[in-house]
């Protein structure tokens, strides 16, 4: 790209040149320095908790947060993205039980947009440099613990997910979420972005085509009981067709009258389902992910190959696979073991079965 057309660029992000009323097109610039969905999404979630917890904005979701990210204020930009103003959020996500990795990535977040102000030259160079110095605060003390679901609580999730719907067509597609999250192990961007037209049938058997993170994609075999859903799902999706339209979504928004709506489950969708059903089950707090972490977690102590597990994570080999499930949680019964053999053990249930 020519100097003068990337200035060009720089110059249609701003809009309208009133400086009081400018706005700046950060989705416009973004694919230039991250060329993944999974990335920009991320960025554009963290930018917005930046300016609601900063700024004292109001939080957005969905199509209104990617609109904001084509109009984002630019005065209340300049004002709020600086590194004393940064190293402070950070320190507040720490606090808040968020992970090294997220810090990281909402920091990668706030500086990748401070550089392309920058180089807009809308924000001065000091400034922008200033923010890549600061130093996230350690997470490890405040980190939040993943999740690794028992089978009994994956299926009492499943079935809290029915039982939150207000409708027989949300039961069904609360259902099909969670059953493809608790067996195929898809990231919730992942499945929000399925489309129908990702189904085949491949060598007599049925599979999805998951389009991962890094623009990888691979085919995952579809368990009978979840196509059977798939198939309750698809009747309730377009009566009147075979098939829904293969470029339509797989899982949609359900309206207030139970209508299934053409629009897709956005990935923040899928988050509220997996954590209201967690809640309603009891069993405290989920994310979609401790979903993926759960399923890895059954199948090693089902005694699966981690060749198999590592092909459904699709890992790009099985060392990172190894990485990831030495991360979960193991059972460490030697204490118990040894009051056993001591004869200290009490018989039957612990008096803490019943609370």
């Amino acid at each position: 790209m020519s100097l003068l057309k990337r200035r060009q660029t720089f110059d249609s992000a701003i809009t309208p040149h009133i400086p009081q009323d400018a706005t700046f097109n950060f989705a416009a610039l973004l694919p230039g320095r991250a060329s993944s969905p999974h990335t920009q999404r991320a960025y554009f979630r963290w930018i917005d908790q930046y300016l609601v917890d900063i700024a004292g904005m109001q939080p957005t979701e969905g199509r209104a947060r990617v609109l904001r990210m084509h109009s984002l204020p630019l005065q209340i930009l300049l004002d709020s993205i600086t590194a004393s103003q940064l190293r402070a959020w950070l320190g507040k996500l720490v606090q808040a039980g968020n992970g090294k990795q997220g810090i990281t990535q909402a920091k990668a977040a706030i500086t990748t947009l401070a550089s392309l102000l920058s180089e807009a030259e809308l924000m001065d160079d000091r400034t922008s440099a200033s923010l890549k110095n600061v130093h996230p605060p350690k997470a490890e003390d405040g980190q939040r613990p993943g999740r690794w679901l028992s089978t009994e609580q994956i299926k009492l999730l499943i079935a809290s997910s029915k039982a939150i719907a207000t409708s027989d067509n949300q039961e069904l597609r609360n259902h099909v979420i969670t059953s493809v999250l608790c067996t195929m192990a898809l990231r919730r961007d992942e499945l929000a972005n399925a489309r129908w037209g990702d189904l085949s049938m491949q060598n007599d058997r049925i599979v999805l085509k998951v389009h991962g993170k890094g623009r990888k994609v691979a085919m995952i075999d579809v368990p009978r009981a979840t196509m059977t859903l798939l198939m309750r799902w698809g009747n309730a999706v377009e009566p009147a067709a075979r098939t829904p339209d293969p470029k339509s979504f797989l899982v949609r928004r359900i309206w207030k009258g139970g209508k299934v709506s053409k629009g897709p489950v956005t990935p923040d969708g899928i988050w509220f389902i997996v954590s209201e059903a967690a809640r309603v089950s009891g069993i405290g707090h989920v994310a979609p992910h401790d979903l993926r972490r759960s399923v890895a977690g059954a199948l090693e102590e089902a005694g699966t190959p981690i060749e198999k597990i590592s092909r459904l994570l699709r890992h790009s080999n099985v060392a990172v696979t190894e990485r990831y499930l030495s991360r979960l949680p193991k059972r460490n019964e030697g204490g118990v073991l040894m009051s056993e053999i001591l004869g200290l053990e009490p018989t039957g249930a612990p008096d803490w079965a019943d609370e």
